[in-house]
């Protein structure tokens, strides 16, 4: 069960990522998940998330936009940032991850997966083979639902720590 709910890697946010060391990696293709990762809970697409993107397609970076919310949020977010997305997509379903690596004609060996959930995003990518990083949501103004899960990821995130001998 570890296995599917610890991320690859986990770290404090999706903007500091090292994404041209992933290029080299061999990383072709990035999945986002959007709120909290990205930007706050139901904010649009601002100058820092246009940026990240536009840096992604100047490093040869393709991206897809994986979200469980209703098709306007999506929409308007991928048009700001000029990336396709997938709505509705019912992560945790690794075959809406694997949607996106069609999008992007990558594999799992060559797609990484960006999120702030366990049992959403990283339990998803890590069912679809995809190397998962999972970083610290943005803001704590969260749905209800997000905000219960949120006491289970501690205890989650306690062991993964521990497995990694983290300190926080």
């Amino acid at each position: 069960m570890k296995q599917i709910l610890y991320p690859s890697e986990y770290l404090p946010s999706a903007y500091q990522i090292d994404y041209g060391g992933l290029y080299h990696k061999g990383c072709r293709g990035l999945i986002f998940d959007i709120d909290n990762t990205l930007v706050p809970h139901g904010a649009p697409a601002d100058d820092r998330a246009i940026a990240l993107f536009a840096r992604l397609k100047e490093l040869g970076l393709d991206s897809v936009l994986l979200s469980n919310n209703k098709e306007p949020r999506v929409k308007a977010f991928a048009d700001k940032v000029g990336a396709r997305y997938l709505f509705k997509a019912g992560k945790p379903k690794p075959s809406a991850f694997r949607r996106a690596m069609e999008l992007m004609h990558t594999d799992a060996d060559s797609t990484v997966f960006i999120g702030d959930q366990i049992f959403t995003d990283v339990a998803g990518a890590n069912l679809a083979g995809i190397y998962s990083i999972l970083v610290e949501p943005m803001h704590p103004k969260e749905e209800i639902q997000i905000v219960l899960k949120r006491y289970l990821e501690k205890i989650v995130l306690f062991f993964y720590r521990k497995s990694k001998k983290i300190d926080k």
